[in-house]
């Protein structure tokens, strides 16, 4: 189970431990009332306003691994919502075809994407950010 525990945590998917809080539903009342009489006084410290991520910008991130030890840098920028174009010409045929393998989980784990652009250059996205269209020469070959 360990083993499992540790590609859950890298994949950010670890479980989160729970406090139960137990009131009555008249604090419930007491609370949602006063909830309601709130202005929002600023974010919460897990919520990013829409404008504030908007400003940043997205960065896309080049990636040409040398090694199947570099997927894992590129799955970590993928965790942290960064699309990632990874160009594989500079690794063997068998090392690409396992770094593609472990980005298609880690894609599919974030509920993202992985598009192929070229013969050895692969677009893989977060849920975020979506890819269009297709690359005609890629069809054909």
């Amino acid at each position: 189970m360990g083993v499992m525990n540790k590609l859950m945590g890298f994949l950010g998917l670890e479980n989160e431990e729970y406090i139960e809080e137990t009131t009555t539903v008249e604090e419930e009342r007491e609370e949602q009332e006063s909830s309601h009489k709130r202005q929002p006084t600023g974010r919460a410290n897990n919520v990013v306003p829409f404008q504030a991520r908007e400003k940043e910008g997205i960065r896309l991130i080049l990636c040409e691994p040398r090694h199947y030890s570099d997927a894992q840098d590129i799955a970590d920028n993928l965790r942290h919502r960064r699309p990632v174009v990874v160009n594989l010409h500079r690794v063997e045929k068998d090392q690409a075809k396992r770094i593609i393998d472990f980005l298609s989980g880690t894609v599919y784990a974030l509920n993202g994407d992985i598009q192929k652009v070229g013969d050895t250059i692969f677009v893989c996205t977060p849920d975020h950010v979506d890819i269009q269209g297709t690359i005609s020469s890629v069809l054909e070959e």
